[in-house]
């Protein structure tokens, strides 16, 4: 009897918690149900307030598809966000991989300058990145997008840092095995570090698929826009039509969505430095 009237008295405890989760909870979910029920509305009942669902969601998508080139811009920011995160991946795993497991008096402050790349602002760098891509003949296609992000002082760090718990037995019975150090990064370290991976790949996608400012620079033709490039583009006009503004916007956050939702898991293991 005193265990039930303890545990009872712990859950009325929790009742307030509980009630400012949940409205805390309502109060973040409120904007995504907003967006969803205004792609479903006329422009005026969306600048009106209404935040109840409509009948105009077809409307909107016609709307959409024949005064832009939604599945273009569809098309160009998976290419654009596919092609970054696999390189990325590749390149920035490969350097904490060798910054973390493989021992040189030099690496530190290599590390430490690189480190120092993470405190220069995106916009110092954008008239120099610009010349240097225009000079290469780059512009408007899929490597102007990527190269400036390919390698990154974040991801090698988090790569680095999730090193720490990859096991170097592993590394050493594999060199017994006659494995070479590039068979040992894809046949060992991978598989151990597919966590990590996805909480990069995660992070990777989401920065690639919501970039404007630097597009905005390289993507001068209409025909290589972004989904975010489009969305801008239908907001600057004199007349905004907000239900196929939020028809646009639904389109372009539903791929983040399932991305994160699919890889929720290994998400926060790879955050949290977890490795399996």
């Amino acid at each position: 009897m005193t265990n039930k009237k303890n545990s009872s008295a712990i859950q009325r405890r929790l009742i307030p918690t509980y009630i400012f989760l949940i409205i805390v909870s309502f109060i973040s979910v409120f904007p995504l149900y907003w967006m969803i029920a205004a792609a479903t509305n006329r422009s005026v009942d969306v600048a009106r307030g209404k935040i109840t669902f409509g009948s105009y969601a077809l409307e909107n998508f016609q709307n959409l598809t024949s005064q832009t080139d939604l599945w273009g811009a569809l098309g160009n920011s998976f290419l654009y966000a596919i092609v970054q995160t696999v390189v990325a991946l590749f390149i920035c795993s490969l350097a904490g991989f060798g910054f973390e497991l493989y021992h040189d008096k030099g690496k530190d402050k290599v590390f430490s300058i690189l480190l120092l790349a993470m405190m220069i602002p995106q916009v110092a760098t954008m008239i120099p990145l610009f010349k240097m891509i225009s000079s290469a003949g780059l512009l408007n296609t899929v490597w102007a997008f990527i190269l400036p992000s390919i390698s990154t002082p974040f991801l090698i760090m988090m790569f680095r840092q999730n090193s720490r718990n990859f096991p170097i037995d592993i590394m050493e019975a594999a060199r017994l095995d006659g494995l070479s150090e590039f068979q040992i990064y894809f046949r060992m370290y991978m598989p151990v570090m597919k966590s990590t991976y996805a909480a990069a790949a995660v992070i990777t996608f989401m920065n690639a698929w919501n970039a404007y400012l630097w597009p905005k620079v390289v993507m001068a033709d209409t025909r290589a826009q972004t989904m975010p490039m489009l969305i801008a583009n239908l907001a600057s006009g004199y007349t905004v039509d907000y239900g196929m503004l939020m028809m646009g916007v639904l389109f372009c956050s539903i791929p983040t969505m399932i991305i994160f939702f699919v890889l929720q898991k290994q998400f926060a293991e790879g955050i949290t430095g977890s490795v399996k």
